[in-house]
């Protein structure tokens, strides 16, 4: 998704927070449309929780706008605001039902139409008939269904997710991830989530934005922020990389030519690349990297590790740069026959296709 139409349904202009003579949120503009699934993505520290508590309410912007379907939420109290807010933790009472912690925000209804929409909120969540259960009884995918009833209770517009997924352990995690999707596209309901884990970011999201120390600095699909990141620090955080640096020399064609230690390379570049005569950095995933090339820089490998479904080499250039090759595993590709496919001390010539290198802006 990405189409927002003339009013977005969520629209950030200009956002900056400052505690202090520190900037957590530096000047972030974003539109997003009703029934996008966005992720927030970034390490601990760079903003983004900060960002979803002042489209919350529970932070005030220093300077900039925020607004849900056109209506600026300046001064708005977070109980009156358009969206709500689901915690990592879930915030469940204990003590109470699956229906008691789902009615907790619906005060103001009667008790037969309170009831009736807890029964409509299971059924979307698919937990019909849990009303009853106590909150400790529950599974951790269940806790998550559970508390994101409660959060869609008084039907927000947009729905904040702070890390709802981070106490799950892995296998669940992974479980989860499939449920909350389907879940979202079954709702419709525009969900903005913080994750710091890229490979979630990537399953869930119709759209990503880095985040780099309080700035949103390219914000994509997944393809678009694998496969051509604006920055070193997205390309290192989308995945492993290769990062080369080089010196742009001409063209050939269509493509760039990049002088690097071990020799030419031609390459892919954005409209900000640096200009001829200037330092570059390629970025390059492992992944992307042929073997066995009939032309090609050669180099020595230092390591093979085995890693399943994939096998990770290490090779030396003969400058001395180090690559990383990611290659699929074959059922035969580790063990005595090792050094039959690529073991260390084997020189090999690496394909480095244009198409897979992709100059960094400066």
């Amino acid at each position: 998704m990405g189409d927002t139409g003339s009013v977005p349904r969520l629209g950030l202009e200009g956002v900056t927070k400052r505690f202090g003579d520190g900037v957590a949120v530096a000047d972030v503009s974003l539109a997003l449309a009703a029934g996008e699934f966005f992720c927030l993505l970034g390490p601990s520290g760079c903003g983004k929780s900060t960002l979803l508590r002042l489209i919350a309410g529970f932070e005030t912007p220093s300077t900039g706008l925020i607004r849900v379907d056109g209506l600026d939420l300046a001064g708005l109290p977070p109980h009156r605001r358009p969206v709500n807010m689901m915690f990592q933790s879930y915030a469940l009472f204990p003590h109470k039902t699956v229906a008691g912690n789902i009615a907790y925000g619906l005060d103001g209804l009667s008790r037969t139409d309170r009831s009736a929409r807890v029964k409509t909120l299971l059924a979307r969540v698919r937990l019909e008939n849990f009303e009853d259960r106590r909150i400790e009884t529950l599974s951790g995918g269940q806790r998550q269904r559970v508390a994101l009833a409660r959060a869609l209770a008084r039907e927000p517009g947009v729905l904040l997710l702070d890390e709802p997924l981070g106490a799950l352990d892995r296998g669940l995690r992974e479980e989860t991830q499939g449920e909350l999707r389907a879940l979202q596209r079954r709702l419709g309901t525009t969900f903005v989530m913080v994750t710091h884990d890229p490979g979630e970011a990537m399953a869930l999201a119709d759209r990503i934005g880095v985040m780099d120390r309080g700035r949103l600095v390219q914000v994509g699909d997944a393809a678009t922020l694998y496969e051509r990141p604006a920055t070193r620090f997205v390309a290192g955080l989308l995945g492993d990389v290769n990062l080369i640096p080089g010196r742009i020399t001409g063209r050939d064609g269509e493509w760039i030519v990049v002088e690097t230690g071990f020799g030419p390379l031609r390459a892919s570049a954005s409209e900000s690349a640096p200009g001829e005569g200037e330092a570059a950095t390629l970025a390059l995933r492992p992944e992307r990297i042929g073997m066995d090339a009939s032309e090609g820089p050669a180099g020595t490998i230092t390591e093979v590790t085995y890693l399943g479904e994939r096998v990770r080499r290490q090779v030396r250039m003969n400058d001395g740069t180090l690559l990383r090759v990611s290659t699929p595993a074959a059922s035969h590709a580790f063990g005595l026959q090792a050094r039959d496919l690529h073991g260390p001390g084997d020189t090999i010539r690496l394909d480095l296709a244009p198409e897979a290198c992709r100059i960094l802006p400066p």
